[in-house]
């Protein structure tokens, strides 16, 4: 079994963003981390191959891929501390400006260079890159690769072929399935990802990272980046100072407090 699991390089969502003035988000080189999410996603591709068996074990394979410059490594590095066997980064300067659909184009070109010699299986994705929340990636993907999806996973199986996932939605349980290949995607209800041991944070500080550009992949530069967006940034302006914050000391009244701040401020 071969599974890709894209990955991404995602800002501190806890800081400060701006834009430059292309539109773009700021970044700076030692800005980012491994998506949180997309750890489930590694995390469901690696119990998937360590419920194999161990002839079926030695030929399988668990690909983390990401599009970026070579700061996206460290996102890169993270995968291989959580355990997965090899890591390919897509760099290329066109690729500067792209939004979902060229995001989306450029990885499903990496995975079929992948599957050029040997069939993909599986691609597993988070849910969601918590710097957009667009979570379109996984279905963009799968129309580009021409391949069914089955998204918003809460469990995930695959046997003799067919993949199988359980998903809860608003007051509904979904049982879906399609044979493989497949693009999956998997929320953080699935599993919890593992802690990396000693030995595999050691080894991913001097593990291979193959590096590919559009094309190594068979893309040319209008296809992706700021000349292959359909969106764009028009006008961004800085997040308000949050208003001074009000302290109220119960002593008995608390309730009357807060529905005094509710009705003066016509929230119900």
């Amino acid at each position: 079994m071969r599974i890709v699991v894209p990955v991404k390089h995602v800002p501190d969502i806890h800081s400060d963003r701006t834009f430059t003035d292309e539109g773009r988000v700021a970044r700076g080189a030692d800005d980012g981390t491994l998506n949180e999410l997309d750890e489930n996603a590694i995390e469901a591709a690696l119990q998937l191959v360590e419920g194999l068996d161990e002839a079926e074990r030695a030929v399988s394979e668990v690909v983390a891929v990401t599009v970026g410059p070579p700061e996206a490594d460290a996102a890169l590095r993270k995968a291989f501390q959580l355990g997965v066997d090899r890591a390919v980064r897509l760099t290329d300067d066109a690729l500067a400006g792209s939004d979902v659909f060229g995001t989306a184009k450029a990885i499903a070109a990496v995975v079929r260079t992948i599957a050029a010699d040997g069939q993909v299986d599986l691609v597993i994705t988070g849910m969601a890159a918590l710097d957009g929340l667009a979570s379109v990636i996984p279905a963009l993907v799968s129309s580009e690769l021409g391949l069914p999806q089955l998204t918003l996973a809460t469990r995930l199986s695959v046997e003799h072929g067919q993949v199988e996932i359980v998903r809860d939605l608003d007051g509904v349980t979904e049982v879906l399935s399609a044979p493989a290949p497949a693009v999956v995607s998997v929320t953080d209800h699935l599993n919890t990802p593992r802690y990396p041991n000693f030995k595999l944070i050691m080894a991913a500080r001097t593990k291979e990272i193959t590096v590919w550009d559009l094309s190594d992949v068979g893309l040319e530069p209008s296809q992706v980046g700021a000349a292959g967006a359909r969106t764009a940034v028009l006008s961004s302006a800085p997040r308000p100072p949050r208003a001074d914050v009000q302290l109220v000391t119960d002593k008995g009244e608390g309730g009357l407090a807060l529905a005094d701040y509710l009705i003066r401020n016509d929230l119900v």
